[in-house]
């Protein structure tokens, strides 16, 4: 089973990535693990790379949280055997991200990279409400799902997230 979780910051792609991994048991790759170093510092491109191309090569079987489009973006929806797409209203994604910041307040989250407290500040916030919501970006999704229709599966709020998640508890046949 492969299985990718895309969509914007705040939507919840970590949260159920992680019950996806334990209900399938799965191993479980958070993208943004790999991407921030401590310090909140960007690791090197290559060694992102490295690490994402490792994972994929080893494991036939997994659950990976994440965009990132230079990091083998294709391949992954490629492989997958459910795209889900958490294409939750910019705003619900702040308060959540909001919400996960008072959380995690001065500590890692579990699917952040180490040395990563958990914050939230101007940029974030911009990230989340503006600038991960280019046309461009748009465009890549719906683009997926025209690629993937059978595969393909977009989640728009909580109710069906919440849905979505008690049958992938109940049984693995959810697919």
């Amino acid at each position: 089973m492969h299985i990718a979780i895309i969509g914007y910051s705040g939507s919840g792609k970590s949260t159920l990535a992680a019950q996806l991994s334990r209900v399938t048991d799965a191993p479980l790759l958070h993208l943004d693990s790999v991407h921030w170093l401590p310090g909140w510092q960007e690791r090197p491109r290559d060694e992102e790379r490295q690490l994402v191309r490792a994972f994929l090569d080893t494991n036939n079987a997994w659950v990976i949280d994440g965009n990132y489009s230079a990091l083998f973006f294709e391949e992954r929806m490629e492989k997958a055997d459910r795209i889900v797409f958490l294409n939750f209203n910019r705003f619900v994604c702040l308060c959540r991200a909001i919400k996960r910041a008072k959380q995690y307040r001065g500590q890692t989250r579990p699917d952040m990279g180490k040395g990563c407290p958990e914050k939230m500040d101007l940029d974030f916030a911009k990230w989340i409400l503006l600038d991960s919501r280019t046309r461009r970006a748009k465009k890549r999704y719906r683009q997926l799902q025209a690629n993937y229709p059978q595969k393909f599966l977009e989640i728009r709020n909580q109710k069906a997230l919440s849905a979505f998640s008690a049958r992938a508890l109940e049984a693995k046949d959810w697919l």
